[in-house]
């Protein structure tokens, strides 16, 4: 079973961490691509909301040895961008694992990213690695993902998410109820009590998912 962890990480030598200090209300994102090459460390960014003085900032960034605007405005740019050798960077280390990195996107601190890994020794070796590096590393959320894709985790089976949906779509979630229950379960040619039961588990999934801290 695949784990999905969403963390906080930070270091002085990480990605552009001296321009996520001075322009705080500026949102960084990584753009995930085949362009992106952790060995190298060159990564594309997207710049949303750039603070005044943005490019001088990235100047003056030890960790960033070059960058190129690509593309974008005052609200919304892409850049690409080069780091240094010194920078302190996940991504190999995440592969190198077998694990994928989701997202990654700028908090006041440093970076929060959203990571995949086929299981939870993978992450705790990770964990590991980072605090080698004196990297600190929050973990905020973990989820359970019975495949490997790049959707959103949400830990359903087909069958649950197939329920939930119809139930949803026939009124059953509203307030008076559009549907009831043995309405449901004719969909699926099952019985009020077995319908009830999938539904029940598939509610419990998502407030898993979406609601409960590890």
């Amino acid at each position: 079973m695949n784990v999905i962890a969403v963390a906080d990480i930070g270091h002085s030598d990480m990605p552009l961490a001296p321009t996520i200090r001075e322009c705080s209300d500026t949102t960084i994102r990584v753009v995930h691509h085949s362009g992106t090459d952790p060995e190298t460390g060159i990564f594309f960014f997207l710049v949303e909301n750039a603070s005044k003085g943005f490019n001088n900032h990235l100047n003056e960034d030890h960790t960033v040895a070059e960058w190129e605007l690509v593309a974008g405005s005052e609200a919304t740019r892409v850049y690409r961008i080069r780091h240094s050798p010194e920078t302190k960077l996940i991504s190999p280390k995440t592969s190198e694992l077998s694990g994928l990195m989701r997202k990654a996107t700028t908090n006041t601190r440093g970076w929060t990213v959203q990571l995949q890994f086929p299981h939870r020794e993978a992450l705790a070796a990770l964990s590991d690695y980072c605090d080698n590096e004196d990297i600190s590393f929050t973990l905020q959320k973990m989820f359970r993902q019975d495949e490997w894709d790049g959707g959103e985790p949400t830990a359903l089976t087909e069958a649950q998410r197939e329920a939930l949906m119809t139930a949803y779509e026939s009124g059953y979630f509203e307030e008076p109820r559009e549907a009831p229950l043995d309405e449901i379960a004719d969909e699926f040619d099952l019985s009020p009590t077995a319908i009830g039961g999938r539904l029940r588990r598939g509610t419990a999934k998502l407030v898993e998912t979406a609601l409960i801290e590890d």
